[in-house]
């Protein structure tokens, strides 16, 4: 079996994380906005979940209420410094989780696995974590992010010194993430979108809040730091385009399978044609 290719360095990816923790409740606009979107989704599902994972979430889990059913949590994160000061704390890598198979009934990732250099591996442990029925829900950075910063450094860099580097990691589509939960083996995968743009009057606080939330390059291919005359190239011209950055949040749902589970229709067992129905529908 081949291996994933490694695009991401998973140790630095720690440390910018762990940098971060300080100064992260200033920063982390984006990660609260998917917990409470995350909350909207637990407390929409009749269930409950005694014993939870929450990886990446910090203190935002405090934000979680009675009506989501959740009883004991684990917090992890690839960062010891980003755990909440209370509780189960675990600083773990979600490629290499240590859970026993099936003794989670819950399992949340909040904006880390965007990060993944096996993205299906991890989805598949994080499955295996669940009991049968348990539920998975990821929220990650789609394709979209980073759009405006991503071609104005770009064209910055290639102005400036004749050539660029990638200094933006690459996001995955909704569509990928989608295969991935099938590949990984969840039932009942749904994969959406929510997007979301923030205007900026002042383009290096957008630098200053992909610092803060410990998501600024991370990747295993090595290149030059940016000289401080293509930063502020960039920066003009950030502003030019309007100075509005385009976030995507991928939410990722899928079930550990379970005999009790809807199954879909083989092929050719359907009673009525495709046609028939949409002349009953006409």
């Amino acid at each position: 079996m081949t291996a994933p290719p490694q695009i991401f360095d998973r140790k630095l990816y720690a440390r910018r994380r762990g940098r971060a923790a300080k100064s992260f409740g200033a920063h982390d606009f984006l990660h609260r906005r998917a917990m409470e979107d995350v909350i909207d989704r637990l407390e929409s599902v009749n269930r409950e979940f005694p014993l939870a994972a929450f990886d990446g979430a910090a203190d935002l889990a405090d934000l979680l209420t009675p009506a989501c059913g959740v009883g004991d949590i684990v917090s992890l994160d690839l960062a010891p410094a980003r755990l909440p000061a209370q509780g189960a704390r675990l600083a773990a890598d979600i490629e290499a989780l240590p859970f026993k198979a099936q003794s989670l009934d819950l399992f949340v990732s909040l904006m880390t696995l965007h990060a993944a250099n096996d993205l299906v591996g991890a989805l598949a442990q994080a499955r295996m974590a669940l009991r049968p029925d348990g539920l998975f829900i990821a929220a990650v950075f789609g394709e979209e992010t980073l759009r405006t910063l991503r071609a104005a450094l770009y064209r910055a860099e290639a102005e400036l010194t004749g050539g660029a580097s990638a200094r933006i990691a690459p996001f995955a589509g909704v569509r990928d993430y989608g295969a991935a939960l099938q590949r990984a083996g969840f039932a009942l995968p749904v994969a959406d979108i929510d997007k979301v743009s923030v205007t900026y009057d002042d383009p290096l606080r957008l630098l200053r809040d992909l610092r803060g939330m410990g998501e600024t390059r991370a990747l295993k291919t090595k290149s030059a730091p940016l000289r401080p005359e293509v930063i502020l190239r960039a920066m003009a011209l950030f502003a030019e385009a309007g100075g509005t950055e385009r976030f995507e949040i991928v939410y990722l749902t899928g079930w550990a399978p379970h005999e009790s589970q809807q199954k879909p229709l083989k092929p050719g067992s359907a009673q009525i044609s495709l046609k028939d129905a949409i002349k009953g529908a006409s």
